[in-house]
C-alpha cells in the first residue's frame, strides 16, 4: 500500500542543483548535483550522479510481409570490447537523432545507409529509456515494411568508419538466433518480440 497519496511523481518533484560537464567528445559526461521528494514524504538529501548523455535514437526493424523475411545487420561494436562472447553483432538498422531531424527521417536515411533499402510503410512499435540508470538515451522502434531481395550484401559509410554485412533471413529464423542468444542487444530483442506478438494478435 502507497505511504503517499500523491499518484506519481513528476518533473517537479526533481531539483537540479549544478550541472557541469566532465568530458565532451563525440558524447558527453555531465556531473549533476540534485534531490528529489521521497515516496514517505520530505525530500533526499543532495545526490551527486554522473550521465551519460548521447542523445537519443531511433531503430528499425526492416520487415518483408510477402517473403515473411527480416532483415539484419552485422558491425563491430565497441560496448562489446569487454563483454563476454563477440564483439560483432547482430541488430536493426538505427541511427543517432540530429537536432531538428525526426525519428522517422532517421531510419529511412540509416535504412538506405545500413542496408540498401528503401522503407515502405513504417510502424512506430515503441520507445524507451536504454539504460535510465546513468544514460540519457531514448530509443524509438519502428517495422518498416520493405522488398527484402532489394538489400545489399555489404554496407556502411566509409566516412564514418562503418563496415556492416547485411544478413536476409526468414523471421523464423531470426527468431532461433533469439531463442539461441544469437541476437542479445535491447532494440533488436524488443523489434523481434513486438513483431512476433503483432502477428499473434
Amino acid at each position: 500500500m502507497s505511504t503517499n497519496n500523491r499518484v506519481g511523481f513528476g518533473r517537479e518533484d526533481m531539483q537540479l542543483l549544478a550541472e557541469e560537464v566532465g568530458y565532451r567528445g563525440f558524447f558527453r559526461l555531465l556531473r549533476l548535483r540534485l534531490r528529489h521528494r521521497l515516496f514517505a514524504g520530505g525530500w533526499s538529501q543532495e545526490i551527486t550522479r554522473e550521465l551519460f548523455d548521447r542523445g537519443h535514437a531511433a531503430a528499425v526493424l526492416p520487415y518483408d510481409p510477402v517473403r515473411d523475411e527480416v532483415v539484419l545487420v552485422e558491425q563491430f561494436r565497441v560496448g562489446a570490447v569487454y563483454a563476454e562472447g563477440n564483439p560483432w553483432l547482430l541488430e536493426i538498422v538505427a541511427g543517432i537523432v540530429e537536432e531538428g531531424e525526426s525519428e522517422e527521417a532517421v531510419v529511412r536515411r540509416e535504412a538506405q545507409e545500413e542496408a540498401g533499402l528503401t522503407l515502405k510503410t513504417l510502424t512506430r512499435a515503441m520507445s524507451y529509456f536504454s539504460s535510465p540508470g546513468g544514460c540519457s538515451e531514448r530509443i524509438t522502434i519502428f517495422i518498416g515494411e520493405v522488398d527484402a531481395s532489394e538489400a545489399a550484401s555489404h554496407a556502411g559509410l566509409a566516412s564514418e568508419s562503418e563496415d556492416i554485412r547485411v544478413h536476409r533471413l526468414p523471421r523464423e529464423q531470426a527468431m532461433q538466433w533469439l531463442a539461441e542468444g544469437r541476437i542479445d542487444n535491447a532494440a533488436s530483442v524488443i523489434a523481434l518480440q513486438w513483431l512476433e506478438l503483432q502477428r499473434r494478435s
